[in-house]
């Protein structure tokens, strides 16, 4: 079972790193970046069931940068109306009692500072921690893209043909996470808060980046400026609404 709660402030906390969100189109299950080099792991050769260990090169083996993940205990599902690109293939999940985690490198021992991912089925229980040589550099939680996502009816429902419009009541979106003024990271551990549901994604996305895509979310400071602000309109308007009562 799913559940969803719609926040209207931004949680992204410990804020250790230069780290911009953005989230893409409705129904955009890739990301618009563009990198210098990025792969993308989409789980689809992958075998469904929990592993220990797997290894992947997010489909660099190719490239002139070949970049290597190892995913542990990760667990692979088949496409359900909670996750899978196109409504088919594979996708990951950590519950609130299994988390996992990518350990990532790069062949010329560049910096990765990208992460992107579908994020379907999102709630505000999905959490990713960034680790860089064993320190915490950021903490990421969809709470904020939820708020910017709002009530827009087009992100809500599973996009994909085969489960098009199921799931109506969680949105689906795909997540952009850029790392900047020389932060970077080598682990993310993926893990859900205690009391909700999974946590869904598809199309692991790593890399450097060169522009940014996507639309922006406001960092936490904007969002407390508006809804500041949105209590100072409030206020003049009873205020308002009195006065003309009392004429």
């Amino acid at each position: 079972m799913h559940y969803f709660v719609l926040a209207t402030v931004l949680v992204a906390s410990p804020v250790m790193a230069a780290v911009h969100v953005t989230y893409e189109d409705p129904g955009v299950r890739n990301t618009t970046t563009v990198f210098d080099y990025s792969g993308v792991e989409t789980f689809k050769s992958v075998s469904v069931g929990n592993h220990a260990n797997y290894v992947t090169d997010f489909g660099t083996s190719a490239a002139p940068v070949v970049i290597t993940g190892s995913y542990s205990n990760v667990t692979i599902r088949k496409a359900d109306q909670y996750g899978g690109d196109k409504g088919k293939g594979r996708y990951a999940v950590a519950w609130n009692d299994a988390p996992y985690q990518l350990d990532i490198s790069a062949s010329n021992g560049g910096d990765i500072t990208y992460f992107g991912y579908w994020l379907s089925a999102l709630d505000s229980g999905n959490l990713l921690d960034f680790y860089k040589n064993g320190s915490l550099v950021y903490s990421f939680t969809p709470v904020n893209v939820m708020s910017s996502i709002g009530n827009v009816p087009d992100y809500f429902g599973n996009p994909t043909p085969k489960f098009l419009g199921k799931n109506s009541y969680e949105p689906y979106a795909f997540v952009n996470l850029y790392f900047s003024d020389g932060a970077s990271f080598d682990r993310i551990i993926f893990h859900q808060a205690p009391g909700s549901a999974g946590y869904e994604s598809d199309n692991h996305t790593v890399g450097y980046w060169v522009s940014q895509g996507g639309n922006p979310v406001p960092e936490a400071t904007t969002w407390a400026m508006l809804i500041a602000g949105f209590g100072l309109v409030g206020a003049a308007m009873r205020r308002r609404r009195a006065q003309t009562v009392s004429q």
